[in-house]
């Protein structure tokens, strides 16, 4: 932890000194101001994250938290002008290390979150929660502890499902599924894929994340993650094998689902491949109801995610969430705390973009005040019966709190499943490959 702290606290320092002064001065209060009228002043509180406005509705719904706390001014700052979580996360690393001011801030990913444990960024909430009787376990659907201590709540909740073009089901006339197995998914696939060359529609569509490299393991509710929480592979649960050996069928042979070459070569985004019809079907997570109220371009209905086994339990999927916590360099952590509570239960819901990880939030409400913050005609294309019918089955998995060098241990085993779908080397060699990186890097990280 202390070399991961030393080289991420280098980098930082270095970037630091590149970009100059940060956006987050703020300036020195006014001497001549009255000292009594100064004390008064709300107390300015800062919420970083990577959504853009149009991606979060962040100054509505801080307006909303602002006008029942009179003696707090919040403000969203975001950290990525695209809306790109990864830009996001190095800007936040960019203002702790230069010491601008930070209060609330956001990350995207388990991984993501440990690292910034690690780093220090994050400040402990365990006093707050005791002194406020909030017991995390109880409160939310998913339990953000580490080593004992919470350092953030869930924010938005992600859990995924399957997104399918209503058009092109009907077309080949195929109901919407309600339960089914990934070799189901394939076989649907396989009948909605139609045409050639560039004007080809693909029946599925995997991107390059390490979701679509864990498909089948994304279900399993004792760990769906690659590595344990100690760090040792879970590279040989046969989940993982299942799914490398699924996406290199349908990609590969089948030719199903886009290739892994095209994705990364034409650096595609998943959202336009659907909204452009290149597939019919889309398996990714709860926030793109949001997205779809505003963006829709045909009627999308929703199907669970698919099991690895037919006797599995329906809907079971990788529950994630944004890890929102309080700067360790705030200098005012209460007034931030006090937001990150707020948020986390009824904020998101008056943010309406968004499925809330709170536990008494109304999944109905929370579906409607989605739709009724898109555009009327794109809302209209959501099939709400299909949607709401899928988010009732869905249950997330255990979530996995990884070490902080969990980032390192992606990044080795994407490498050797991107060897594998290009034809670089075999399933059995980016196995044993995979497990042996991993615990190497487990291993150096130990000493």
């Amino acid at each position: 932890m202390k070399k991961s702290l030393l080289v991420l606290s280098g980098v930082l320092a270095i970037s630091t000194a590149l970009v100059g002064c940060g956006k987050g001065d703020t300036p020195a209060a006014d001497n001549g101001k009255d000292a009594a009228a100064t004390a008064k002043a709300p107390v300015t509180i800062k919420v970083q994250g990577w959504y853009t406005e149009a991606q979060g509705n962040w100054n509505a719904t801080v307006e909303a938290y602002n006008k029942t706390h009179p003696n707090v001014k919040v403000v969203y700052e975001s950290m990525s002008e695209k809306g790109d979580s990864q830009e996001g996360m190095k800007k936040l690393d960019l203002l702790a290390a230069s010491g601008d001011q930070m209060d609330v801030v956001m990350y995207s990913s388990a991984p993501e979150f440990a690292q910034r444990i690690g780093a220090g960024i994050l400040e402990p909430l365990d006093d707050y929660l005791k002194k406020d009787n909030i017991v995390v376990k109880d409160e939310y659907k998913l339990d953000p502890v580490v080593n004992g201590k919470y350092y953030a709540l869930p924010g938005k909740m992600a859990e995924w499902f399957v997104l399918l073009n209503k058009d092109k089901l009907d077309e080949a006339k195929l109901p919407v599924p309600t339960e089914w197995t990934w070799d189901e998914y394939a076989e649907y696939a396989k009948k909605l894929t139609k045409g050639e060359g560039a004007a080809k529609q693909y029946g599925s569509y995997f991107h390059n994340w390490k979701e679509y490299a864990e498909l089948a393991l994304n279900s399993d509710m004792d760990n769906a993650y690659l590595v344990k929480p100690d760090g040792t592979q879970n590279i040989d649960n046969p989940k993982v094998r299942y799914s490398l050996d699924l996406r290199n069928k349908m990609e590969n042979v089948d030719k199903t689902s886009v290739p892994y070459f095209e994705v990364i070569s034409q650096k595609m985004a998943y959202r336009d491949v659907f909204y452009a019809g290149k597939t019919a079907m889309l398996a990714t997570g709860n926030w793109m109801v949001g997205e779809l109220a505003l963006n829709a371009k045909f009627k999308t209905v929703f199907a669970p995610y698919p099991k690895y086994d037919a006797k599995d339990v329906n809907g079971l999927t990788i529950g994630g969430a944004d890890f929102v916590g309080v700067a360790a360099n705030s200098k005012n952590k209460q007034a931030a705390y006090d937001f990150v509570k707020w948020y986390t239960t009824e904020g998101i819901q008056t943010q309406g973009l968004f499925f809330s990880g709170w536990k008494k939030a109304d999944l109905a409400k929370n579906v409607d005040s989605i739709l009724k913050n898109g555009k009327p005609e794109q809302a209209a294309m959501i099939d709400k019966d299909s949607l709401l019918a899928t988010l009732k089955v869905n249950k997330a998995t255990k979530l996995v709190i990884p070490p902080t060098y969990a980032l390192q241990q992606e990044k080795e085993f994407l490498t050797q499943v991107e060897l594998f779908l290009t034809g670089k080397q075999d399933l059995e060699k980016t196995i044993q490959t995979a497990k042996t990186k991993i615990e190497d890097i487990r291993k150096s990280n130990a000493k």
